[in-house]
């Protein structure tokens, strides 16, 4: 692995004579006081165990990643490695976890950026990692004492691995850091197994990993009664999009993804994220957003709401029909139906109601899988899985996943949605422009599911009081309230 070089000095930015570094780096006073430990270390430590009992006799390597440049010489917000953060609980960048064979188990060991203190002055000449500029690092003593993992200096990473552990067999988790990359040599096979192991741990969610769910979506409730008491004044979609952000940062670690605050026919872009268009005071606002708690997991919630406070007879008659469509997704919501048949319930309801709309001539020829035309007006699908990441558990086999079986601790997304093109002609005018989506975040249960988003109402009529007694409590729309 290279060495680390501090980054030049900056160009809008004076020298640093001499006589500077050797003050700058005299009469500070030494750190006291133990590291707290990490609570619930224990089950991060399982997890390793429980992966490396997958590959008996691998060494695996699964980095953290980097910052992320945004512009020139600034870096977006670092976010840990979802998979590396699973199997360590770390927030911190730069670092790389080694699975090592050990007898019957796997020796863990994390190579994370040393602490060099500020007796040594890239503490504060150096913009990208230094002390004074982005804070403290943990540093190598510190972190073993946090996560009870080993730990060693990141730039002994590559003779570890080419010098102790020699000829041993490695897979790596790739995408995350081409410097690890370089140094581990893997086939892509056995990497693609690996990534694909850690997604299917993450499938089957334990009470704690729920709970962090459970806070992560009343967060996201939080966020959205903010967003309609502000209503009567947000003049644009940016604004519906700034006040959701701000209670996620406030109470979580920030958004989940790009928030959707889509109005109007803006609503029919799946991934609107520009969120620039002036609100109408007829349109419907359609907000996908989630809260991604300071443990990184998130909510994924949709309410396609009436600015006004009332649907139109048009926009009601869409809205109901997603909503049944949603009712007929939940019922096939339990242990030991397919992942898909959630999908496959609400999208019979949804080309049914097509063909009442006078939009298809035949819902079930739209049904049939060599026709699948209620696709054009659905898009997509209405469940995936959700956790650290907001689609959850990607790299899963198909097998365990899409054409697997739904078990009890699975969290996954119940989202039908209905979106009609401005330029549609095979819709009738009325529709034309109205997109609705609706989405709640689930746990699979022994009998069933719970509908862990059902804080916030749904229903067509509760919708409509929703908006209206929210509308009327706050005057002004920057207030946040308290959490409760």
């Amino acid at each position: 692995m290279k060495t680390y070089e501090p980054p030049k000095e900056a160009s809008h930015d004076s020298g640093t004579p001499a006589d500077l570094l050797t003050f700058m780096t005299q009469s500070w006073a030494v750190p006291t006081g133990s590291v707290p430990t990490l609570a619930g270390r224990e089950r991060f430590a399982a997890r390793r165990q429980a992966l490396g009992k997958l590959f008996p006799g691998d060494v695996l390597v699964i980095p953290t990643g980097h910052e992320k440049i945004r512009a020139n010489d600034t870096n977006y917000r670092f976010r840990p490695g979802t998979d590396f953060y699973y199997l360590t609980g770390i927030h911190e960048p730069d670092c790389v976890l080694v699975l090592v064979p050990d007898g019957d188990a796997h020796r863990a060991i994390v190579f994370t950026e040393p602490n060099p203190g500020k007796s040594n002055s890239t503490f504060f000449t150096d913009r990208v990692k230094g002390e004074l500029w982005v804070g403290p690092r943990l540093g190598v003593a510190a972190t073993a004492a946090r996560f009870g993992v080993e730990s060693q200096p990141i730039d002994d990473l590559s003779t570890f691995i080419n010098v102790t552990l020699g000829a041993l067999p490695a897979r790596l988790l790739r995408g995350l850091d081409d410097d690890a990359a370089t140094i581990v040599v893997s086939s892509l096979d056995n990497d693609n197994a690996l990534a694909a192991a850690l997604s299917e741990l993450r499938l089957i969610k334990d009470e704690l990993e729920v709970a962090e769910l459970r806070a992560a979506i009343a967060a996201t409730k939080r966020g959205f009664d903010d967003v309609v008491r502000a209503l009567p004044n947000a003049v644009t979609e940016r604004v519906v999009e700034g006040i959701f952000n701000l209670r996620a940062r406030v109470e979580g670690n920030d958004v989940g993804y790009s928030t959707i605050a889509a109005s109007g026919p803006d609503a029919c872009i799946l991934h609107w994220v520009r969120n620039d268009r002036r609100i109408g005071s007829d349109d419907l606002l359609l907000l996908d957003a989630g809260v991604e708690a300071v443990s990184l997991y998130t909510a994924d919630v949709t309410r396609t709401i009436p600015v006004s406070g009332t649907f139109t007879p048009a926009q009601r008659e869409v809205y109901t029909l997603v909503w049944e469509a949603q009712r007929a997704a939940f019922d096939a919501c339990k242990p030991g139906n397919d992942f898909l048949d959630p999908n496959a319930a609400a999208m019979r309801v949804l080309a049914h109601g097509l063909e009442r709309l006078g939009i298809l001539s035949s819902a079930e020829e739209a049904l049939r899988d060599d026709k699948l035309f209620y696709k054009r007006y659905s898009l997509h699908n209405v469940s995936h899985m959700l956790g650290l990441d907001v689609h959850d558990c990607a790299k899963a086999r198909a097998e365990t996943y899409k054409f697997g079986r739904l078990e009890a601790g699975m969290v996954l997304t119940v989202e039908p949605g209905l979106y009609f093109q401005l330029d549609d002609l095979t819709v009738p005018e009325r529709y034309r422009g109205i997109g609705v989506r609706i989405e709640d975040d689930v746990v699979i249960t022994a009998g069933g599911y719970e509908n862990l988003s059902a804080a916030l109402p749904s229903e067509p009529d509760a919708v409509e009081e929703w908006v209206r007694s929210l509308c009327a409590t706050i005057p002004e729309p920057w207030v946040v309230p308290a959490p409760e």
